[in-house]
């Protein structure tokens, strides 16, 4: 027999609305219905028509990425098909296009949303830049955040542009660049190499581009690779993180008074105090200089950089193992043939 939900909302039955969200939540799973609900209207625009990644937990297990839809997802949910070449299968991803699918994810448990940069009707452009900033571990990891942050600023002020900024939600920071559809997807991403470039060059013993952690040396990462078919959480969505931080609106001004504890499920809607922050910081959708343009695609992407490095460094340490196995052997052929003059 189905269990008699708690209450319903828009058509959706919630249930177990009094459990906890997850270990460390410091919330219940009503704490989450209720803050996507009363943040509804400013969320959706930034789901709207794009394929959606979600993080869910289920009671007593690890959280978990769905990006493909259940076959009990109901028929009013909107899809699209996106072919993965990863796994060479379709994928059905959710359309978050109105509060009764949101309400339905969140009584899923679907605590993280992570739309795509691009709209599921116009697959050969995204809509905006992302530069995710990615601090060292450590303490005032934030803190490190926001001065790599006030560095992409700078880099994009030097180029005409502007950005808006929020909380990752965890320990970092999203810069967000709007543009228009003038360039295609791999133009965008190499505007998004530049300005890291740029950012990392502006103050070098703050800000890396370096994408091997190793290679970092406790500076932030200035991450150039969200593009293309990338996700990036949404503004307002909640995290996975101890105490349910939200990835929250911040003006530049305020950028360094501020830490991700700040905006949680159950703070972050008095802050906002009826308004839409992030509407509001959003910069209109910007052309892309040509310079950029010709300086970002003469930077090699990183992964692949990465990946060919990865591939390099294991290369040099097989070789090192070799030489020092036989650099052994001709050591211990040199004590035995010691030992054999001795005894002769």
């Amino acid at each position: 027999m189905a269990r008699k939900p708690d209450e319903t909302r828009d058509g959706v039955d919630l249930t177990n609305l009094d459990q906890p969200l997850f270990d460390g939540a410091e919330a219940t799973k009503r704490d989450l219905v209720d803050y996507l609900d009363a943040v509804h209207e400013w969320m959706l625009p930034e789901l709207r028509e794009r394929p959606l990644s979600v993080m869910r937990i289920r009671p007593g297990q690890p959280a978990f990425m769905q990006k493909n839809v259940p076959k009990y997802t109901p028929e009013w949910v909107k899809t699209t098909s996106v072919w993965a070449e990863a796994s060479k299968r379709e994928v059905s991803y959710a359309l978050c296009d109105d509060r009764r699918t949101l309400l339905w994810f969140a009584n899923q448990r679907a605590v993280e949303y992570h739309p795509t940069l691009m709209r599921a009707d116009r697959w050969d452009r995204v809509t905006h830049l992302v530069l995710d900033l990615d601090p060292p571990e450590g303490d005032d990891t934030f803190g490190k955040a926001v001065q790599a942050a006030f560095l992409v600023r700078q880099a994009l002020a030097d180029a005409g542009l502007t950005g808006a900024v929020k909380t990752s939600g965890a320990k970092g920071v999203h810069v967000i660049v709007p543009i228009d559809d003038s360039v295609p997807i791999d133009d965008a991403a190499a505007a998004t190499r530049a300005i890291a470039a740029r950012a990392e060059r502006i103050d070098p013993a703050v800000a890396t581009t370096a994408y091997i952690k190793e290679d970092r040396h406790g500076k932030v990462f200035v991450d150039s690779t969200r593009s293309g078919g990338a996700t990036v959480v949404a503004a307002y969505s909640p995290r996975i993180r101890p105490g349910t931080p939200v990835s929250f609106p911040v003006g530049w001004d305020d950028l360094d008074r501020v830490t991700p504890r700040d905006f949680t499920v159950k703070t972050a809607v008095g802050l906002l105090a009826g308004a839409d922050r992030w509407a509001s910081q959003l910069p209109e959708p910007q052309s892309l200089p040509e310079d950029l343009l010709e300086e970002g695609r003469a930077i090699p992407i990183a992964r692949v950089v990465a990946m060919h490095e990865g591939k390099r460094r294991k290369r040099a340490q097989r070789e090192a193992e070799k030489d020092g196995s036989t650099q052994g052997g001709a050591e211990k052929d040199g004590s035995a043939q010691r030992g054999a003059e001795q005894d002769g």
